[in-house]
């Protein structure tokens, strides 16, 4: 038996203003994105911005609908409507914002699992790293590649 070790690096900043210029943009689409959510049952709104490589930014946000789990998330929303609109682009990085009653979070969003292997189906097709740039009230998390997020990504297809 061998012990391993999986290391994730990342990067925080105590706000926007400390982001480079292209972070700093697709950041403030996230936050923009929220106000798309539909959010009648958890009132969490989440905003998600995707870019593209032809330079093009696209959001989406959370849907949620009665018939559970019928709704969709911010980060799905963006990547799907991204794939659709520039199939042939890749897809750089994104950011991910949320809320309640337009105030971001104390914590940064965290994509849940089915969003994260999105993620690493939509890096694997670019072959180039997408980042991951995380958003509260608080600090900002960037992750340079989805790996970071998923590590042992389910690639075995």
């Amino acid at each position: 038996m061998t012990d391993k070790e999986i290391r994730i690096k990342y990067r925080e900043f105590s706000s926007i203003e400390e982001m480079n210029p292209e972070d700093r943009e697709l950041a403030a689409e996230a936050i923009k994105a929220m106000s798309g959510a539909y959010a009648p049952y958890s009132h969490f709104h989440v905003g998600a911005a995707v870019r593209m490589s032809n330079g093009q930014i696209v959001r989406g946000a959370n849907q949620e609908n009665a018939a559970f789990p019928s709704g969709l998330c911010a980060e799905r929303t963006a990547m799907f409507a991204a794939g659709a609109r520039y199939p042939d682009k890749d897809m750089l990085g994104i950011a991910i914002a949320g809320g309640v009653m337009g105030r971001l979070a104390k914590a940064p969003v965290t994509p849940c699992g089915a969003c994260r292997q999105v993620m690493a189906q939509y890096q694997a097709k670019s072959g180039k790293p997408m980042s991951v740039i995380m958003i509260s009230a608080d600090k900002i998390l960037k992750f340079d590649k989805v790996d970071d997020i998923l590590p042992l990504i389910f690639d075995s297809i």
